[in-house]
């Protein structure tokens, strides 16, 4: 297994079912009551220039959790703020810490980091890739539909570093992958490229929700403006009007169709209160798996 974690194309299939398998053992023992003790004495650096709140307290837990320790860093608290060079943060850190999990903007951040860092490095999210939450994403939809490989999953709105991870999922996986999106906001064009010569036919995009969303097991959305893109707010919402998640579009998928949501939700932007709250949506159990999956991680790349 490769030491950092910073996309799901450097991994095979078996070692991303591995996590995904470790997740599921660590919650049903948990449930349980068992007090894990994996990386005791361990301690984690959370480098976070992007404020989070799911995903921080998520990791924070699952180390806490696994016996270890955490010292958590903002943008202001680190030299990202200062310009120091990453390859220097990079072998002070891993001189004070176990493993860094960092969330940051720029992919070429993580790389870096991993390039020269003696510990491990986790991607927490950057713009272009999110392994960690289609890890526990995918967790959920095993937990209720079972193997995920004969399923058809269906991503709805933006082609953001979420629609990117999924990809990379489906070229692991095996599944049907259908991405419906607007024009001109497509996943990144390298990674589909990539994917799809990897898996012929397993991977399309359409421009039509409905059409995407036609027998699917699995609808899966996001906000229609990330972290950083403010101030494109008001035209977005224009532009994303037709991909709303709502009940109209759920009634054309499968009828035990699942519905997915990172969270956090914008309600009656990119889906509706009354899907949310519906017994179709997942996206509590979902965000609870992000502590799952993130002591799975950390135990298979810290232990």
């Amino acid at each position: 297994m490769a030491q950092h974690l910073l996309s799901l194309w450097d991994f095979s299939r078996e070692q991303l079912q591995a996590y995904i398998d470790l997740a599921l053992q660590l919650k049903k023992e948990s449930k349980t009551g068992i007090r894990h003790q994996h990386l005791s004495g361990r301690i984690i650096g959370l480098i976070f220039e992007k404020p989070s709140t799911r995903t921080r307290v998520s990791f924070e837990a699952a180390m806490y959790g696994l016996g270890g320790q955490v010292i958590y860093l903002s943008s202001k608290d680190t030299q990202l703020a200062r310009n120091e060079p990453l390859k220097d943060m990079a072998r002070v850190m891993a001189r004070y810490v176990d493993g860094l999990v960092v969330r940051t903007f720029g992919q070429e951040i993580v790389d870096e980091l991993a390039g020269y860092s003696s510990v491990p490095v986790i991607n927490a999210l950057t713009d272009l890739h999110h392994p960690c939450q289609i890890l526990s994403d995918i967790m959920t939809v095993i937990e209720y539909r079972g193997p995920i490989a004969d399923l058809k999953v269906t991503w709805i709105g933006d082609g953001n570093n979420m629609a990117n991870s999924w990809i990379q999922a489906a070229g692991r996986f095996g599944f049907t992958l259908t991405l419906a999106c607007p024009k001109g906001y497509e996943p990144n064009p390298k990674i589909l490229a990539e994917v799809q010569q990897a898996v012929p036919g397993k991977i399309r995009l359409v421009n039509d929700p409905m059409e995407g969303v036609r027998d699917a097991d699995v609808i899966n959305t996001d906000v229609w403006a990330s972290m950083g893109q403010e101030d494109e707010a008001d035209s977005r919402l224009k532009v994303f009007q037709a991909f709303q998640v709502n009940e109209q579009l759920v009634k054309a998928a499968a009828k035990d169709a699942i519905v997915l949501h990172c969270l956090p939700a914008h309600r009656e932007e990119e889906i509706t209160d009354q899907v949310l709250e519906s017994a179709q949506c997942v996206a509590f159990d979902q965000a609870e798996n992000k502590l799952h999956i993130h002591k799975a991680i950390l135990a298979s790349h810290l232990g």
